[in-house]
């Protein structure tokens, strides 16, 4: 089946336009989670995608905001429904900083039922990586990193898919020098792009912690990057989104850039 990126949202945290931004990796028939969303609609997302709920096995929380960790939730909660009813083989793996093990951990024992509780940590396991924690999968290496953020403690992703081709995920803040080695040369990156520089006055980007188009595509140029794709941004643009935010990204990245919507599918090549 090749491999693909899977865009399961796009939009930024308030976003009502569209879903918030979350992803799959698909390899082989193998598939890994990236975020979940705020809410019950990365339900709806992975079945629209035709997401094999069985093939499905592990997940990476970039760091703890609603936007990202409440849909978790709801993927626990069906994971373990599918456990109840004998329809799930394997575990589930949950990857993400201890923060964030804290706050999933917090919520689902306040939120679900014991019924759907019991498995967490049987075989639904919240598994708590450090800056630099590799792990490795069939069809994946993956490791994780700190992106030093000024807000809350975010890590982002590095990973080679079974092709040998290289994505690195950024989260929803802008670039730090720290992190080059994980970013530099990569095939694609996967980066925040709130809004156009051209409408940074409007948006305001900078006071929210995100970068514009502009900002990110300057830094895929700097760091070599092959293919750019932008995400977790406005959601008042959808209509011109994916023609003036490639527009403004070829007037200083020369390689590919790939602005989905909602459900789109990349093919890595």
């Amino acid at each position: 089946m090749g491999e693909q990126i899977i865009m399961l949202g796009t939009g930024s945290a308030m976003a009502t336009n569209c879903y918030n931004t979350c992803f799959c990796l698909m390899c082989n028939d193998e598939y890994f989670l990236v975020d979940a969303g705020g809410g019950n609609g990365i339900l709806k997302q992975i079945e629209d995608a035709n997401i094999n709920w069985r093939k499905l096995h592990n997940m990476f929380l970039t760091h703890s905001h609603t936007d990202h960790i409440i849909g978790a939730v709801w993927i626990i909660r069906k994971i373990a429904s599918l456990m109840s009813e004998r329809k799930y083989t394997g575990e589930f793996y949950i990857y993400c900083h201890d923060e964030v093990v804290k706050a999933i951990n917090s919520i689902c024992s306040l939120t679900l039922a014991p019924k759907f509780l019991r498995y967490v940590g049987k075989r639904i396991m919240v598994i708590s990586v450090g800056d630099g924690d590799k792990i490795f999968t069939k069809n994946f290496d993956f490791v994780f990193f700190d992106i030093h953020s000024d807000k809350t403690k975010q890590f982002g992703l590095w990973a080679r898919l079974y092709s040998g081709k290289t994505l690195v995920c950024l989260g929803d803040e802008p670039y730090n020098e720290k992190c080059k080695k994980y970013v530099e040369n990569t095939d694609y990156l996967m980066c925040e792009a709130f809004c156009l520089y051209s409408q940074k006055e409007i948006f305001k980007p900078y006071e929210k912690y995100h970068s514009t188009v502009l900002d990110a595509a300057r830094l895929a140029k700097s760091l070599n990057v092959k293919n750019l794709v932008l995400y977790h941004t406005e959601d008042k643009t959808l209509a011109t989104r994916k023609q003036t935010y490639t527009a403004e990204a070829e007037s200083v990245f020369d390689g590919n850039i790939y602005v989905p919507d909602d459900l789109e599918v990349i093919d890595i090549k």
